[in-house]
């Protein structure tokens, strides 16, 4: 059984948490790790855009402030994700890799294959969505909203026809980086407070749609579950999908510090996460 490597790195600002994703990338096409599975959370609670998200237009930035929100831009495509009471998983693997299919949609359904596991270890009977319709296939190309969970791209995770995990997918040089959102609690209001609406009817029409068309973990089972319940599912998830043992990464110094330094000169900045 193949080995790759695992990381648990807790509760750590935006800026970072955005750093060490694209740093593992670097480390793994450099052949200084194996393939990467990583576990994360967020402090202080946190917006992302997407790569291709305009701030100015879509963000309310006075309601991000408001709620003491962080704020960054993530590298991969998607709309506006608020990362608060959740599990942030990512996967860095080269494109090459005898697991990986060569198209995009196929390599995101295989890694989410431990998605699907890990729901089913929660006890939720989670499915993949898949667009069916010309209708459905051309919404994904142009999202009503800004905001993530508001409908299933393909192979995400619904459980009775709502989205249940958001996730996204890039590839730089060779190497495939696929992170994303596993929500356990989520208040909606906040969430609908930091993008912007062309009046306050458009947003509470949005909002009462939303309801249909996302769930969190706590919303779909009386079961106490907490973060560490997720964590512990969704690792033996992802070992058992892939078919991979996963032994614990631990980042040196000189790691340490070079991802540091990228998250001061690259995602803290207002030139990255406020480009247009």
């Amino acid at each position: 059984m193949e080995t790759w490597a695992f990381l648990d790195t807790g509760l750590k600002g935006p800026a970072y948490n955005m750093a060490l994703d694209e740093k593992l990338m670097d480390w793994h096409r450099q052949k200084q790790i194996p393939p990467v599975i990583r576990f994360y959370g967020w402090e202080p609670a946190t917006l992302s855009v997407g790569y291709f998200q305009n701030v100015e237009k879509e963000i309310n930035q006075e309601a991000v402030k408001a709620h003491q929100l962080g704020f960054v831009r993530r590298p991969t495509g998607g709309r506006g994700v608020l990362h608060d009471d959740e599990l942030t998983y990512s996967v860095i693997v080269c494109e090459n890799h005898p697991k990986m299919p060569a198209t995009v949609t196929e390599a995101y359904r295989v890694i989410s294959e431990g998605l699907l596991e890990g729901f089913k270890r929660l006890g939720l009977q989670a499915a993949f969505s898949i667009p069916r319709t010309v209708e459905e296939k051309e919404q994904l190309k142009r999202p009503r909203s800004a905001v993530c969970f508001d409908a299933p791209s393909w192979y995400e995770l619904v459980v009775e026809g709502r989205k249940i995990a958001g996730s996204a997918q890039t590839r730089q040089k060779g190497v495939i980086l696929q992170h994303g959102s596993i929500i356990l609690s989520l208040d909606e209001d906040k969430l609908f407070d930091v993008f912007n609406y062309p009046n306050e009817k458009v947003r509470t029409r949005m909002q009462r749609a939303f309801k249909k068309k996302a769930v969190a973990i706590s919303d779909l089972t009386s079961k106490l579950i907490t973060i560490d319940d997720m964590k512990a599912s969704f690792k033996a998830g992802f070992e058992n999908a892939l078919g991979i043992t996963l032994i614990p990464l631990v980042l040196s110094a000189e790691q340490e510090m070079e991802t540091v330094e990228l998250a001061r000169t690259k995602y803290s900045t207002d030139e990255w996460n406020f480009k247009s």
